[in-house]
């Protein structure tokens, strides 16, 4: 119930490209499965040369792609884009003066009166801006309907840059999706990818554009959680509330025993102890966690000192004390 659009034109008559193909390729293979190998999207996948995607053939697979129901509609392009006075335009092959291509403003309208529950477009195209500021909108149309959210590879006046036969938009949007935008449950939203994007981007870049009208959680690509959803639901064990600490001694330790040639400590290393000791570590190691006191978890416990939740790891607490993960 999840199906994507991917569309990369190179063989442009009188401006070829050379890494939309590459790029569309790339976020196909991506989003097809998860980081588990588990299906993700059905994709179909558009790429100039092998396949003619002129205006009609363009236009149509739009038409499908947000047709029909679903749980997500996902369209990406890569290609030329064009602006003129009567708003954006993904160019195609066929592109001629006064008819450039498929409308970014007509896009956006089949986005918003389809029904499918959520609808993404990502655009990595020169002007791409276009299609998050429409020219033209009804008196009662918003912008952007509910579930609708557009990631542009940038503003309507700005190119988009390629750089080692790729677009230096899709790359980060790939790398993205591949892990860098998850969060610590492993999910990878539109506006995760959007933050990745945007850092990375320095302010004298291409500037991406980003926007939504969501109400609910969209999750794109899920990959393995940093921290197993099992030890994230422990947060609430070790800490009843969220301002308690969580003290420490030795027997947190599992070097301190007598059969590792150190000096130790009583009490020694208990296996429970240890145990709940590496969770916690792994509980820091994302954020969720820091020690009391001292720089580091190991002298924390050797110390007798404690360690409490930051707070990010009080709204996670939060969202495993409502059983929402």
């Amino acid at each position: 119930m999840r199906k994507a659009l991917v569309v990369g034109i190179d063989n442009y008559s009188n401006v070829p490209l050379s890494g939309c193909v590459n790029d569309a390729n790339a976020i196909a293979n991506v989003l097809r499965t998860n980081g588990d190998g588990s299906i993700n999207f059905s994709v179909r996948l558009l790429t100039s040369p092998s396949t003619t995607i002129d205006k009609v053939s363009l236009r149509k697979n739009i038409e499908i792609l947000f047709a029909g129901k679903c749980n997500i509609a996902l369209l990406y392009f890569s290609g030329h884009g064009f602006i003129k006075s009567t708003g954006g335009y993904l160019v195609t092959t066929d592109a001629k003066q006064y008819d450039e291509g498929v409308s970014m403003d007509e896009i956006l309208t089949l986005a918003n009166e389809s029904k499918i529950e959520d609808k993404v477009i990502i655009l990595d195209c020169c002007h791409s801006g276009a299609a998050g500021t429409p020219r033209i909108v009804g008196n009662n149309i918003a912008l952007l309907s509910e579930g609708l959210s557009v990631l542009t590879a940038s503003r309507d006046s700005e190119s988009a840059l390629e750089v080692n036969g790729s677009g230096v938009f899709t790359s980060l949007v790939v790398d993205a999706l591949k892990g860098g935008a998850a969060d610590l449950r492993g999910n990878i939203t539109p506006g995760s990818i959007y933050a990745y994007v945007d850092e990375a981007l320095g302010a004298w870049d291409q500037r991406p554009i980003f926007k939504t009208n969501i109400t609910r959680f969209t999750s794109l690509r899920t990959i393995n959680p940093q921290v197993s959803l099992e030890t994230l639901r422990k947060i609430i064990e070790y800490f009843p509330s969220p301002k308690v600490e969580y003290q420490l001694d030795p027997s947190y330790e599992y070097t301190n025993t007598k059969i590792v040639e150190h000096n130790v400590i009583e009490p020694y290393a208990k296996v429970e102890n240890v145990t709940i000791f590496k969770n916690l570590q792994k509980l820091e190691s994302v954020g969720l966690v820091v020690p009391v006191g001292e720089e580091h978890m190991y002298f924390a416990a050797m110390h007798h000192k404690s360690c409490r939740l930051t707070a990010l790891g009080y709204q996670y607490w939060r969202l495993v004390n409502e059983k929402k993960i």
